[in-house]
């Protein structure tokens, strides 16, 4: 009998690790993170957001990722097909006229990224939802070449990790 506790303890809780994301501790892949862009970054890592600067760099990047939650649907109606992302650049464009936007593929996470312009800067935005789980990977720069490259390699290298399989 106690060994049958035992089990089922065990696959409880590895049930309940199998939802949202595998890492929610940014300061266990900032070397990633750093490493997957340039040496020259400097990072300030905390649990919940990791920022990386480098005033060296052409554009001067600033990355901020971020871990949070979204409950509010969003994901549901993502990947239901409820809301396009097509219906999501209509939106992001009526904020920001050149806002563009495209499904990015993390699975088992959904999610999109954007490019736009903030005056004579620019940003690009990845978002990924797992589970109520939010992987926010926000690159601004000088140009939109600089911060759409960093949100886009963050995303390739980095968010596979923390989202997990």
């Amino acid at each position: 009998m106690r060994s049958l506790v035992l089990v089922l303890l065990c696959l409880a809780g590895g049930a309940a690790r199998a939802e949202g994301f595998a890492v929610r501790d940014l300061t266990t892949i900032e070397a990633e993170a750093r490493a997957a862009l340039d040496r020259r970054f400097v990072a300030r890592a905390e649990p919940k957001r990791l920022t990386l600067t480098c005033p060296e760099c052409e554009g001067a990047p600033m990355i901020d990722i971020l871990l949070g939650r979204q409950d509010d649907g969003t994901e549901g109606r993502v990947r239901s097909g409820q809301t396009t992302m097509a219906r999501m650049e209509a939106i992001c464009q009526a904020r920001s006229p050149d806002c563009r936007l495209s499904a990015i593929s993390v699975a088992p996470a959904v999610g999109w990224i954007t490019t736009y312009a903030i005056g004579s800067t620019a940003g690009s935005t990845a978002i990924l939802l797992r589970d109520g789980d939010l992987l926010t990977i926000r690159s601004l720069a000088g140009g939109q070449a600089v911060a759409s490259k960093n949100a886009r390699t963050l995303a390739a290298s980095i968010a596979p990790r923390i989202v997990g399989r």
